[in-house]
């Protein structure tokens, strides 16, 4: 007998991991970005939440008791109220003020990096799109801007404009853009070589089409890398013009000037007012900084080559 014949396997299609899926694997690899990723949206949660989790509203004058002013770490107002980090000199749950806080200081950060990102990039795509006269005076422009310390720059804006959140995030952004205008513009000038966009030229596509279809979309990656940079720094520059007085209004306080209220305090002993939000400042502006870090590995090109 004859044994009986066995039909070849057909082979199994070899399907790719799509890109986004690899790029999170390589992530995820960090175990120090995973927690940095963790805590960013634990944050953005509670801060989204805050009317909903917080025991206080901390602006709320009607609920505030200046009895209970400079409570310590765990003390209990008369109302069986209990202030975990202690309360501020008008009696504000330092807990409660410390999460409305990030939410003005994530507003104002992610507003003014969004916005700087979108002028950076198309600054940067037209330059490199552009080239020449047009180019050399565009880069000028950002060297120029890129030659003043950001502090400098925000502070003359804020003295000719005044106190506000909208005037904040018109100081970040005026800041900001041009490190996305050199980024961008980088990546572009190597893009316009490539295969794909010497077929779209071929086919005589107006340029508006060429750079904002499919020039601009694939020089994201370096701004996705500048834009996790630059809202550390935004964070961090927004803290610092209200901790000097001149940032957001007193009315909508961020974590830079709950630490300006509590630093007259210090030396009396009552650490918590400006310690805490101090904390909160840096832990988020470290969280930012290891997934800044992490996507910067993750989406360079080198790297990924």
């Amino acid at each position: 007998m004859t044994p009986a014949a066995t039909l070849p396997e057909e082979p199994v299609p070899y399907r790719a991991d799509p890109v986004w899926r690899a790029h999170a694997r390589a992530f995820f690899r960090s175990p120090a970005a995973g927690l940095g990723l963790v805590i960013l949206v634990a944050v953005a949660l509670v801060a989204a939440l805050a009317p909903w989790i917080t025991p206080q509203d901390p602006y709320d004058l009607a609920s505030l008791d200046v009895m209970d002013g400079t409570q310590p770490p765990g003390s209990r107002s008369f109302a069986g109220l209990t202030y975990w980090l202690g309360t501020d000199a008008q009696g504000r749950d330092m807990l409660s003020a410390i999460v409305y806080g990030l939410r003005v200081s994530l507003v104002v950060s992610l507003s003014a990096t969004l916005i700087a990102a979108s002028v950076g990039s198309c600054i940067g795509v037209l330059a490199a799109n552009a080239g020449g006269r047009l180019d050399a005076v565009l880069m000028r422009l950002v060297d120029l801007q890129l030659s003043f310390p950001a502090i400098l720059i925000a502070l003359v804006l804020l003295a000719a404009f005044g106190r506000g959140i909208d005037k904040v995030v018109i100081a970040l952004v005026t800041v900001q853009w041009a490190y996305y205008a050199r980024a961008i513009r980088a990546q572009a000038l190597v893009e316009r070589r490539r295969e794909y966009m010497e077929a779209a030229r071929a086919l005589a596509l107006p340029r508006t089409s060429l750079i904002f279809r499919h020039l601009l979309p694939n020089c994201l990656a370096p701004v996705i890398v500048v834009a996790t940079m630059q809202v550390a720094h935004a964070i961090a520059l927004e803290a610092t013009l209200s901790f000097l007085g001149v940032g957001v209004p007193v009315t909508e306080p961020s974590l830079g000037l709950l630490i300006k209220n509590g630093y007259d305090y210090l030396l009396s002993g009552k650490y918590w007012i400006s310690t805490f939000p101090g904390l909160a400042l840096v832990a988020v502006i470290v969280a930012i900084n290891l997934v800044g870090d992490r996507l910067r590995d993750v989406l360079n090109p080198r790297l990924s080559a």
